[in-house]
């Protein structure tokens, strides 16, 4: 069978780079370096107090409701707030020490780097993520795959997150990539596939998981990445 894509779309975190591991390690690693288990019973309670509020925060400011320096000022010290220690400099000096280490972390998904080499000879790669400029592109050439992609596409560029619809039209104009020759491959249902069939873009939904009672059949579903080099 003959594909029509040309133009590949990839997610980043968690569907190439390894951001839930390679985020635990450098979370532990700063926890101890700062002596967090003065105010934590454990590593966990710490990290499920972050998480918990991060994602609150992440949607607020999905939504335009806060800035990114705001996201990342609560959402560090908020672990710190919830156990009546809230030590603004603390936190800070937490956050900037953890952004300075998380882009060197180089773990992938499993076979995230010999799926982008076939790939990468036979269509035009390009990240498109809601990460943040000053990270990606370090994490990237960290992980050793940024050789792979013609163009990093970020939502930092408009100031729009998937799954808004202008990032999907801004990255087809920035890339000059046709619609219908498209696919955008990623694991978040939410900001990936529902975002990618709201322009009416091809979806392949990374589901390692086995994530089930999705609202709509996506065009494809994995839950290997090396299953792309079936589909494509």
């Amino acid at each position: 069978m003959v594909y029509p894509y040309k133009n590949l779309f990839f997610d980043l975190d968690d569907t190439l780079w390894a951001f839930s591991i390679n985020a635990r390690d450098t979370f532990e690693e700063m926890y101890w370096k700062y002596d967090y288990q003065r105010y934590f019973q454990s590593f966990d309670h710490y990290y499920t107090l972050y998480q918990r509020r991060n994602l609150e925060l992440w949607d607020e400011y999905g939504e335009g409701s806060i800035t990114k320096e705001e996201l990342n000022r609560q959402r560090f010290l908020y672990p710190l707030e919830a156990v009546e220690a809230g030590d603004a400099v603390l936190a800070k000096a937490f956050s900037d020490d953890f952004f300075s280490v998380i882009p060197t972390k180089s773990k992938l998904m499993p076979h995230a780097d010999e799926v982008l080499n076939h790939l990468s000879s036979k269509y035009n790669l390009y990240i498109l993520s809601n990460g943040f400029q000053e990270l990606q592109c370090h994490k990237m050439r960290s992980a050793g795959i940024d050789k792979y992609f013609k163009k990093v596409v970020l939502s930092d560029d408009i100031g729009v997150l998937k799954p808004w619809p202008e990032i999907f039209h801004f990255a087809l104009s920035a890339t000059q990539s046709n619609l219908r020759e498209s696919l955008m491959i990623g694991d978040s249902w939410e900001n990936d596939i529902a975002g990618a069939k709201g322009v009416e873009m091809h979806q392949v939904f990374y589901n390692p998981n086995g994530k089930t009672g999705l609202p709509f059949q996506p065009t494809y579903q994995i839950t290997d990445l090396k299953e792309l080099m079936q589909i494509l």
